[in-house]
């Protein structure tokens, strides 16, 4: 169980927001499957305030979907607190977390996502205003970090003073610095070394493949709970394996080929319902690969569900597909979704290392920022 000021959390499994991943449908998928916090793709807190319309079509939620959950991106205290109020009292959500890990170019050179705690009071006076316009509304106020920007400038420990220090009802680590991005290994020491350092819940991110690595990540660093992101693409059953195992149950799913493909057909069903048929099932498109990541399904058959154009021609492709093809062991406990390489340079605003107590209040947020973190 997993405690967020007023909010219980069943099982303390959080599904990590990601671009163009985590909507509405996939948000629903994951919860059929098993217990959790599932969270919206990131929003801009200048793009709701300003009614920009992107914004508000990322703000759908499916009918079932009783928790809402949302991240908040934003580098003006005023426009995050004024974009937490929007979304306790128009929303109705039960929970916001703030990101400040984010390690994309764009982002940081605008000195947000992972870039942003670097300056403290600037990262207390963003965290202050959104505790405080979600406070009446009895709604608690997350937050989501990185080590920090580099191995030079590490950030979390302050980070974690100052989110509790601002009332934040937990803070989550994802343990790399903003110059690896999603490369090389996770760093649980440094989750580890911050639940020492704080009183209020620790969530650890980073390098969770399996329901085991969950287990093994809490039993390690003290954490409350974990946060889920690149691990379950392809694998929402993830979320049914990591309810079993904080149950104590010894459960790991294994699907034949034909059990995935009900999964990809379930998958496709909710987005078509939530975006309509030729939208959904293009949106369907860039889960294909992780869905089928080790089975023996070929180039030609990729190529056609690359391609899907309505649920009818998704239907007579799955078809094909080897219901009996066992699930590739090989694949189990290996990375998902992007790598890539380390940074050599962290992309920031001129001169953001030369005063680390600065309030960056020349800093300018895009209303139509959606890249995760």
């Amino acid at each position: 169980m997993l405690t967020l000021g007023p909010l219980t959390v069943d099982v303390p499994v959080v599904l990590a927001p990601m671009a163009g991943i985590t909507n509405a449908a996939y948000r629903r998928l994951c919860a059929e499957q098993g217990a959790g916090l599932y969270v919206c793709e990131m929003i801009t807190s200048r793009g709701l305030v300003e009614g920009d319309q992107h914004t508000k079509d990322m703000l759908v939620f499916d009918e079932l979907e009783t928790v809402r959950s949302v991240q908040l991106y934003g580098t003006d205290p005023v426009y995050v607190g004024k974009a937490a109020e929007i979304l306790c009292a128009e929303y109705g959500v039960a929970h916001i977390d703030l990101n400040f890990g984010c390690p994309v170019p764009k982002v940081t050179r605008k000195g947000g996502g992972g870039a942003l705690p670097w300056k403290r009071g600037l990262l207390g006076e963003i965290l202050e205003h959104a505790v405080a316009a979600a406070t009446p509304y009895d709604v608690p106020v997350t937050m989501k970090t990185r080590k920090g920007i580099d191995d030079d400038h590490l950030t979390y420990l302050d980070a974690g003073r100052i989110a509790q220090e601002s009332g934040c009802a937990a803070i989550a680590l994802h343990g790399r610095t903003v110059a690896q991005a999603y490369s090389g290994e996770a760093d649980w020491d440094a989750i580890a070394a911050l639940v020492e350092h704080v009183d209020i819940p620790v969530l650890g991110n980073g390098d969770i493949w399996e329901a085991a690595d969950a287990l093994r990540m809490v039993e390690q660093t003290g954490a409350a709970g974990v946060v889920v992101g690149r691990g379950c693409l392809g694998r929402p059953w993830l979320f049914r394996d990591l309810a079993a195992a904080f149950r104590g149950e010894e459960v790991a799913t294994l699907p034949t080929l034909g059990e995935v493909a009900a999964m990809m057909r379930r998958h496709a069903e909710l987005l078509c319902q939530h975006m309509g048929e030729e939208r959904g099932c293009k949106e369907f498109r860039k889960h294909v690969s992780w869905y089928l990541k080790g089975f023996a399904a070929g180039g030609e058959m990729r190529r056609s569900l690359g391609l899907v154009d309505s649920l009818a021609a998704l239907d007579a492709l799955l078809a094909d597909l080897d219901p009996d093809e066992p699930f590739p062991a090989s694949e189990l406990g290996s990375p998902r979704g992007r790598q890539g390489s380390p940074r050599a340079r962290v992309v920031l605003p001129e001169g953001w290392l030369d005063d680390a107590d600065g309030s960056g209040s020349h800093l300018q947020e895009d209303a139509d920022e959606t890249t995760g973190g």
